[in-house]
């Protein structure tokens, strides 16, 4: 896998070593697309058949239009939580524009709004804003929380701790998500300008999350509320920095606010197969709760 500027890529991946778009790379691949993975270190790019790799960070605005020279779609994954997120979104956006990248589909968040109580989706809100200026086609997927990351919610001791009241969220699954962006990617022109909120198959409490994932694992697993006060003071031992530490209690914040209680028929519809259940999940992934002493 080479980094030739010359061969002209279809579709470009971003974050091709990650969890979602290390998936759809992988599916693109499999339908033969030819794609340009744009990874931040050239040793970690997939091997997959008619793909080449570049590297590049979105913030460093000569790599990334380099890296995006010749595709004409863009698979934008959303970069790590940070406190310059929004610059770094906008710069890679304005990169791929200054490129010749003529449409993005753009990985976003379930009701990003300039004033969500979820922090992290305000930035997916005036990403989305951006992106709208430029005048570029553009879909946006906005799936909510992972069913994938559901274990890590589960403390040692069994216990699924936050502010959430009982608000209910729809999980979803990262393979429903990427089975989604692939269609979309695949399609130019039949989902342009559209958005997708992309859900599972059901909205439930954190309450009834731990409920099941007791009888489906045999191990205790209990919800615990708490107060928003509580749930910041609780996490600021992990020595993270405040922005990052109210982003995590605003997760459970924004389920006890409704923002998450929203059951989408995206995933089938663009699909043809169901979302993913919580008991679907853990069947093909019976460790998720390995660390659970109980």
């Amino acid at each position: 896998m080479g980094d030739d500027q010359a061969i002209t890529h279809a579709i470009a991946v971003t974050g091709a070593t990650g969890a979602v778009g290390g998936r759809v790379a992988a599916r693109l691949a499999r339908k033969g697309a030819a794609l340009r993975l744009i990874v931040r270190d050239l040793n970690r790019a997939p091997e997959l058949p008619e793909a080449s790799a570049s590297m590049a960070a979105y913030e460093d605005a000569r790599s990334m239009e380099r890296a995006l020279r010749g595709a004409q779609t863009l698979f934008l994954v959303s970069a790590t939580e940070s406190a310059d997120r929004v610059d770094r979104h906008i710069a890679a956006v304005d990169a791929a524009v200054a490129a010749g990248v003529s449409r993005i589909v753009y990985l976003s968040f379930l009701n990003a709004g300039p004033a969500a109580v979820f922090t992290f989706a305000r930035d997916h809100f005036f990403t989305e804003a951006h992106i709208r200026s430029t005048g570029v086609e553009h879909t946006f997927l906005r799936p909510g929380l992972y069913l994938d990351l559901l274990p890590r919610w589960v403390d040692p001791a069994g216990v699924v701790r936050g502010p959430a009241g009982s608000g209910r969220v729809a999980w979803v699954s990262r393979d429903d998500i990427a089975d989604v962006a692939a269609e979309v990617l695949l399609s130019p022109g039949v989902h342009d300008g559209r958005s997708y909120d992309l859900t599972g198959p059901e909205a439930v409490t954190l309450g009834e999350t731990a409920r099941r994932l007791s009888l489906l694992t045999g191990k205790t697993v209990r919800y615990v509320p708490e107060t928003w006060e509580e749930a910041l003071a609780s996490r600021r031992s992990s020595g993270a920095e405040e922005w990052e530490i109210e982003g995590w209690a605003s997760s459970y914040a924004a389920i006890a606010a409704g923002e998450l209680d929203l059951v989408s028929p995206a995933v089938p519809d663009i699909t043809g197969h169901p979302a993913q259940t919580i008991e679907g999940f853990l069947r093909r992934h019976p460790s998720a709760l390995s660390h659970v002493d109980v």
